[in-house]
């Protein structure tokens, strides 16, 4: 695969999960695999580096032998807080970031996110489903991890508010609606399962 520069990667697993009733949501199982097997399979490919965000089980995350980060406070912060942990350690110049939750994402989807924010030389590149932004699918510059512990150290939590500070863009994946279809309820993981 022909990559511009190095890309570190990290899948988000730091959440509580209140609508799945807490349950750690990366570790409960989607067709006899682990949720975060899906995302592993589909970053794995297009990065350089990779870490598993995850705030509890920390034990059960090492298994997957990824480093596991975790986020620099213990109050389930948000996604921001994830991938401020992910930027204080990552080597490379750019950070592609995604859940642990949305089983039907592709290598490939991962990529156009990785090249539409090199094309354009965007700070921040994210998921535009023809309809709403995934913000929790972005390819961030490395860079910005002074501008996000600034913005969190003052309290806030709003992922869009923050990209409103860079240069961000959306990239568009209405042909592709399915990549995004998340598992946040008992009742979304029957169903789901049922399309595999």
């Amino acid at each position: 695969m022909n990559k511009q520069s190095k890309i570190s990667g990290v899948v988000l697993a730091g959440g509580l999960a209140r609508r799945m009733n807490m349950q750690d949501k990366g570790l409960v199982q989607f067709n006899n695999k682990a949720m975060i097997n899906y995302a592993l399979q589909a970053i794995m490919p297009v990065v350089d580096e990779l870490f598993i965000n995850a705030n509890r089980n920390i034990e059960q995350y090492q298994q997957f032998n990824y480093p596991v980060i975790s986020d620099a406070r213990d109050d389930f912060a948000g996604p921001l807080a994830g991938v401020y942990a992910a930027l204080k350690v990552c080597a490379n110049d750019v950070l592609l970031v995604m859940p642990c939750d949305t089983p039907f994402m592709t290598a490939s989807g991962l990529q156009t996110l990785i090249d539409e924010r090199e094309r354009c030389q965007a700070d921040i590149a994210v998921a535009f489903d023809g309809e709403r932004i995934h913000p929790v699918f972005m390819v961030i510059k490395s860079s910005l991890k002074n501008s996000l512990q600034n913005y969190l150290a003052q309290g806030e939590r709003k992922i869009d508010r923050w990209f409103d500070q860079h240069k961000w863009i959306k990239v568009d994946f209405s042909a592709n609606p399915e990549f995004f279809s998340n598992i946040n309820t008992p009742e979304q993981l029957a169903e789901l399962a049922t399309k595999e």
